[in-house]
């Protein structure tokens, strides 16, 4: 969802800051947070046992147990949203007269408003699928540096995919595991990208932190999962978690199979109905800066909370939609939160 809004009086030089998420910024991050050259002789982690799928019909998770829907709370539902200028450079400092929601189309009042840097439980999402053989140093490295820009209270974990979705790492606060265990990756074999989203999802259940997130880094495109589009997208409507991806996508000329051309939509469609947003690469050389910007949003977000009018428990999905009241003297401001959110059911 994009608006642009700007509200009167406010001072745009003194109340509202915006962080500069420029690439000279993002360079400038990235050879501070530059990862260490490895130690000459590194033992191999013992690998964890792939995530078995003994039943993946609808309905049912990775475990083949079925699922338990995680659904928003009917005495006050939390959005999570991001501003950016015409730059996309994040802009915070508003104030929660700043905001209108809307459920349905009918305004809410906001009960609740925040800014805070609150820790985040965060699974990544690693495509180690054939098609990525030239692209996995580049994106191993923008993965580490995703992970050098956090919290300390911040816990990771880390979902590999190419012929199969696997779990790399449970989740963990220490960094340097997550790095051991990347350099021990090899891009090979076909991709089960859509089941690695399900079982990233899945995983988030077990999360301590309220505000949970996934980052998806792949080419884009699907030709070996059992879970279909339309499942996973049942999946994320009634997962509280938002969606990024990091799209290293090939040009549109060079897409020559149906799963490629279909790849960037479909991470899109996912990435935009959480909230999210997804970030194609051109260059992959640009990747840190990248994931570097995706943490950053991530801890310069607001939280604006509202009790639903509609109190009936009747799990339907409710559209919702944010509109900002304009600050004077900025230029027209674009809003990312998520379109809407199941109710719950009886």
């Amino acid at each position: 969802m994009r608006v642009g809004t700007l509200r009167p009086g406010l001072a745009a030089t003194s109340i509202v800051r915006i962080l500069l998420a420029s690439t000279c910024f993002s360079v400038s991050l990235f050879a501070q947070e530059a990862p260490t050259a490895p130690p000459a002789a590194v033992t191999a982690p013992p690998a964890l046992d792939p995530l078995k799928v003994p039943d993946l019909s609808p309905g049912r998770n990775l475990h083949g147990a079925p699922d338990k829907a995680i659904r928003v709370d009917v005495d006050l539902a939390l959005i999570n949203v991001t501003i950016t200028d015409p730059y996309n450079r994040l802009v915070t400092g508003l104030e929660a007269e700043n905001f209108r929601v809307y459920e349905d189309n009918i305004e809410q009042e906001v009960a609740h408003f925040s800014n805070e840097d609150v820790p985040v439980s965060i699974g990544v999402i690693f495509d180690l699928s054939g098609s990525m053989a030239n692209k996995v140093d580049k994106s191993r490295l923008a993965a580490l540096q995703f992970f050098k820009t956090a919290n300390p209270q911040d816990e990771f974990f880390l979902v590999s995919f190419n012929d199969r979705a696997q779990l790399i790492s449970p989740f963990t606060t220490s960094i340097e595991d997550l790095q051991t265990r990347l350099m021990f990756t090899a891009a090979h074999g076909r991709t089960a990208l859509l089941d690695a989203i399900y079982l990233g999802l899945s995983q988030m259940k077990g999360a301590r932190n309220t505000k949970r997130a996934l980052l998806i880094i792949s080419d884009g495109g699907d030709n070996h999962s059992r879970y279909s589009e339309r499942d996973v997208r049942s999946f994320v409507k009634e997962a509280d978690v938002q969606v990024y991806a990091i799209g290293i996508f090939d040009p549109s000329g060079n897409r020559s199979t149906p799963e490629e051309q279909g790849g960037p939509s479909m991470l899109g469609d996912l990435t935009d109905m959480t909230g999210g947003r997804t970030f194609p690469v051109a260059n992959l050389n640009d990747l840190p800066d990248i994931a570097i910007k995706i943490s950053m949003e991530l801890r310069n977000q607001y939280v604006i909370g509202f009790r639903p009018s509609n109190r009936q428990h009747d799990g339907k999905w409710r559209k919702l939609k944010i509109k900002l009241r304009p600050p004077k003297g900025l230029p027209p401001l674009n809003v990312y939160a998520k379109t809407g959110y199941l109710a719950p059911g009886r």
